[in-house]
């Protein structure tokens, strides 16, 4: 693990916590000050910390789920805590939790391999037809209306109703009850349709075997293991909801251990599901009551969209946060409520360090140190090794061949290192075998390719996992990112959906990318992630030399002439240095940003102006406090609006951010920006009080309509 001097990051960041210490198991050494960090949640005082819920977020290979699961190793080892994991994804076909599960002598329960019932009798009756209902609700959403629910009431009741199968026969050939058995087999078709799903359908072997019971209770950890599964699939929140209801009503109340942990791993595809997205809202909620820490460990919180899956992480106490691009770093940062320089930090860190937020007052930056036993437990990269072992071992055999050929007597040997590598010794200098099929990336004509063939929902999938990939690797504003956008909307137009097609693509003209996403070669199939031709350089018109003026005889006019040319080229020069004085001055004030704080009718909104490298754009963008319900940015022919949703129940309001791309002419240029704001009283139809500022590059910025210089805002994210 690499570690900053504690000089160094003493420097970069305020030491905000360096007094503060906490319970528990060790778990690396802060980069703030160099001490050593542990932390137990559940050794802390409940007044300093009420809830013992952990969010794990950072990119790919940033080290979370490393962190995650050496903490569970240590706090089982050194606590005798227990662990639930609900694991989606891994190598191998197993999940990543897998190795570490199985050298703590606990339980793999691989999808498919063990059948859960959701009728149990270990479950109490309201808890079978919440369990049921969900299990319906995931594979036909509008499967229950008032009469299937009493038809499914019904049949719970009924003396077949043991096993999911005996269930699904209780409807379909029900008795009479308060209401005749043909209205009751009528209202209950729906639903029995649904749970055929499991008992004849896909997803058989789930929940319907004659056997089905429920694992073990007094295990130091258990692994659902759903890594085989589609991510896509009806399944996962189906497994989800019964792992739920299990852990609810049979694991807490029989554990004897001193603390429990429920880990949901790539927890965006369990959360994103309403049914059991509920379900994990009131473990969260009751968590201290139960003795329970949900240790949730993902991605990037865009994952979870905007709806209630992502307010559950407000609902965590301690947040450690891996490396993220700029645009998730503040996102998570206002989410969190994180300082402006942890947000800064967070897109420079190396595997292993993280934000850690504690509490509402405590941040540091940690290192996670582990040891050799716990790096061969938790490694989740040993397929990148292996293939960056390969290149190495690939470059080796390179190097003895060209040494090889270059000494005649061992020619033989040289022959030999060409045919171990499959190569024909005759063969012509080119090449004489295809490229390896991951030189070209593939995943756009391959979505497209779907869509051409009618597999519309495959294709649509295909574009958003493309998608969310090229976001975390490149960022939401790299052209990876935004070419996707076009293959959508190529998607979409094949599909028959034009409107949303229209939609994508003016999406892109708005973010100020032309659709060279889309252009084609000469054999008609798109280029894709190639960027727009360079224009070529414009050639000069030709040198017309100039039209010799008439000698004058005069020498008197011969001296005035020469006086004026002295004089002018004086002038000239004087000019010159004063125009370069004035570039030199520019240049040394630039700095190619701007930031100002304002207040729009009552709403706080940070005003950000950004040039580019090359200095050809700008980028304009505002974040609006949650009180706003409205915001609108607008600069030249670009704009960008947003209109606040009235929330549901529960639901907590997000800051509005919007951005826009404008060119500029030149880096030094000035550039204007306004922004319309409604706030707590705004009413819909009225017009949004705005403010014009104008932006330059000298970190200034000025009310247009007042001339007043505007207060600039200072800080490591600016």
């Amino acid at each position: 693990m690499i570690r900053l001097p504690s000089s160094h990051a003493a420097i970069t960041a305020p030491l905000v916590a360096s007094s503060t210490a906490f319970p528990g198991i060790p778990i690396g050494r802060s980069l703030l000050d160099g001490r050593p960090f542990h932390l137990s949640p559940a050794m802390v005082d409940d007044r300093v910390l009420p809830s013992t819920n952990s969010l794990a977020l950072g990119g790919l290979g940033s080290g979370k789920s490393t962190t995650a699961k050496v903490r569970g190793r240590r706090e089982h080892l050194s606590h005798g805590h227990q662990y639930v994991v609900v694991d989606s994804f891994g190598e191998e076909n197993a999940g990543e939790w897998v190795p570490l599960t199985r050298d703590l002598n606990g339980k793999v329960i691989e999808a498919g391999s063990f059948t859960l019932n959701p009728v149990s009798d270990l479950f109490p009756s309201e808890v079978r037809e919440q369990l049921v209902r969900s299990l319906i609700v995931a594979v036909e959403p509008d499967a229950l209306n008032a009469q299937a629910a009493h038809a499914l009431q019904h049949a719970l009741n009924h003396p077949k109703a043991t096993s999911l199968n005996g269930l699904v026969d209780a409807l379909v050939e029900p008795e009479d009850g308060r209401w005749p058995a043909a209205d009751l087999a009528a209202w209950g078709v729906g639903a029995a349709i649904a749970l055929s799903r499991y008992t004849e359908g896909s997803l058989r072997g789930l929940f319907d075997g004659d056997n089905a019971g429920l694992p073990e209770t007094d295990l130091p950890i258990i692994t659902f293991d759903f890594s085989r599964l589609d991510r896509n699939s009806p399944a996962i929140p189906s497994l989800m909801a019964a792992v739920a209801c299990w852990v609810e009503h049979v694991w807490l109340p029989q554990s004897t251990a001193p603390h429990r942990h429920l880990v949901l791993e790539e927890a965006w595809q369990i959360l994103l599901s309403p049914a059991t997205s509920k379900l994990i809202q009131r473990l969260l909620k009751y968590s201290r009551k139960m003795g329970l820490s949900l240790d949730v460990v993902m991605h990037t919180l865009s994952d979870l969209g905007t709806g209630p899956a992502q307010d559950l992480a407000r609902l965590c106490e301690v947040a450690h946060v891996g490396r993220l691009g700029p645009e998730e770093a503040a996102l998570v940062g206002a989410l969190l409520n994180l300082p402006d320089w942890a947000i800064a930090r967070i897109p420079t860190l190396d595997p292993g360090q993280a934000v850690w937020k504690i509490g509402p007052d405590y941040v540091d930056i940690i290192q996670t140190v582990i040891s050799e036993e716990e790096a061969r437990l938790t490694d989740t990269s040993s397929r990148r090794r292996m293939a960056q072992a390969l290149a190495v071992e690939q470059d080796t055999l390179d190097l003895e061949a060209e040494a090889a050929a270059d000494v005649d007597e061992d020619q033989e040997q040289d022959v030999t290192v060409l045919l171990e590598r499959g190569q024909d010794c005759g063969a012509d200098d080119g090449w004489d075998w295809e490229m390896p099929p991951n030189v070209i990336d593939t995943r756009h004509q391959d979505a497209i390719q779907a869509a051409r063939e009618g597999r519309c929902s495959e294709a649509a999938d295909l574009a958003a996992i493309g998608e969310r990939e090229d976001i975390h690797a490149h960022g939401i504003n790299s052209n990876e990112a935004i070419s996707w956008l076009s293959t959508r909307a190529k998607v979409a137009e094949l599909c028959g959906d034009r409107d949303q097609a229209v939609q994508l693509r003016a999406t892109v003209a708005r973010m100020g990318k032309d659709d060279w996403f889309e252009q084609a070669k000469d054999d008609g199939a798109p280029q894709w992630h190639r960027g727009p031709d360079p224009v070529a350089p414009v050639s000069p018109a030709e040198y017309e030399p100039p039209v010799k003026a008439r000698r004058r005889p005069w020498p008197y006019l011969a001296a005035v002439a020469a006086l004026a040319l002295a004089a002018g080229g004086v002038w000239q020069s004087a000019a010159d240095d004063k125009k370069e004085q004035a570039h030199q001055e520019k240049a040394a004030a630039y700095k190619g940003l701007s930031v100002t704080v304002v207040n729009i009718d009552g709403v706080t909104t940070k005003a950000r102006a950004e040039w580019s490298e090359d200095g050809r754009t700008v980028i304009l963008s505002a974040r609006v406090d949650e009180e706003a319900k409205f915001a609108r940015i607008d600069s030249g022919e670009q704009t960008a609006q947003e209109k606040v949703a009235p929330l549901e129940e529960g639901q907590i309001p997000m800051p509005i951010r919007l951005e826009v791309k404008v060119p500029v002419g030149d880096r030094y240029e000035a550039v204007r920006m306004t922004v319309a704001v409604g706030g707590p009283h705004w009413k819909e139809g009225s017009r949004a009080p705005g403010r014009e500022i104008e932006f330059r590059p000298d970190r200034t910025a000025t009310d247009v309509k007042t001339g007043k210089q505007l207060k600039q805002y200072y800080s490591r994210l600016a």
